[in-house]
């Protein structure tokens, strides 16, 4: 297969078109696990015949694609630690204004990509969010102890 037919392969992938929308649909920046398996399926299907791809390029491929999986499920994973981690920990947060808000991180929430999100306030902020994290503040009191 080519190099040109390969960029082709690529600069169509992840772009979709809607001919009744009047704004220009912008390319995604990343490819997914969709789009190698989509340039896979493209380069298999436009090889050569008299020169195919060789097992061993094919196997290297297929294990990038399963190393790419396990890397994504592994920092979803780190993520989702990271959040659990904040509950109960005082933090503060830009919010999509600018402003800032602080609170106690009372529980996290996944979104719909299913990235967590911690939850300060009654509302939920992305971790890129948090600009500061302290510990929550102890009851050194004796209040609730029954003798």
């Amino acid at each position: 297969m080519s190099i040109s037919s390969l960029t082709s392969a690529t600069s169509t992938l992840g772009q979709t078109s809607d001919s009744t929308d009047s704004t220009s649909v912008l390319p995604q920046q990343t490819l997914d696990q969709s789009d190698f398996l989509n340039l896979l399926v493209t380069q298999l299907a436009n090889q050569d015949p008299m020169n195919p791809m060789s097992d061993t390029d094919f196997v290297a491929q297929m294990a990038n694609f399963t190393s790419l999986q396990q890397t994504k499920e592994t920092y979803a994973a780190i993520q989702s630690l990271q959040a659990n981690d904040l509950i109960g920990r005082m933090v503060v947060v830009q919010t999509d204004d600018g402003s800032y808000d602080s609170g106690t991180v009372s529980g996290v929430a996944m979104d719909s990509s299913g990235t967590p999100n911690i939850v300060v306030n009654g509302q939920p902020y992305a971790l890129s969010a948090v600009q500061s994290v302290t510990a929550a503040p102890t009851n050194t009191g004796t209040q609730g102890v029954q003798q």
